[in-house]
């Protein structure tokens, strides 16, 4: 195998078996810039507001950043090293996050306990959502509730959820 596939290899296995868990954080809880940091970003005069023209200065800012030789041009090597960059920061919060004997590796266990704590702050964020009147169960008319705005904002206006959800259930 030549060198470069090898050096391929070996950072690619180790990011294929980050990006799951990344994958299941969400924004401002480990993954990388959440919303909060997108704005904060782009708000270049921090006046807590963000115009047309500093939206488009920081995307002119990045591209800045990304293109390393100041050609105007983004090379493969360029596009490479700036989402080798991204992989290494998203692994070091990875890191920070799972590690929990501080070691500085994973174990499968260490895994499973972050994705099940995701996975359960889910359900608890899905739950409070679905609870409307917020007594701790959720009745049939609040699920029913729950999934009509599903389907609105999927834009499922007849409510048999194309082979899924409660129109799925119900027939």
């Amino acid at each position: 195998m030549s060198t470069l596939k090898t050096a391929t290899l070996a950072l690619l296995i180790p990011l294929a078996l980050a990006v799951p868990a990344l994958a299941q954080q969400g924004p401002g809880d480990g993954r990388g810039p959440g919303p909060q940091m997108l704005f904060s970003e782009m708000d270049l005069d921090g006046d807590g507001a963000v115009t047309l023209e500093e939206m488009q200065q920081a995307r002119q800012g990045r591209f800045a950043r990304a293109d390393a030789d100041g050609d105007g041009l983004l090379t493969r090597d360029e596009l490479v090293a700036q989402a080798m960059a991204r992989a290494e920061a998203g692994i070091d919060r990875l890191l920070e996050r799972a590690d929990a004997d501080g070691d500085g590796a994973l174990s499968e266990a260490e895994l499973d306990e972050m994705r099940d704590a995701r996975r359960m702050a889910g359900l608890e964020r899905m739950f409070e959502r679905v609870d409307a009147d917020g007594d701790g169960q959720v009745t049939e008319a609040e699920f029913d509730a729950a999934l009509a705005r599903m389907h609105e904002r999927r834009g499922d206006r007849d409510g048999r959820g194309h082979g899924h959800g409660h129109g799925f259930w119900r027939g």
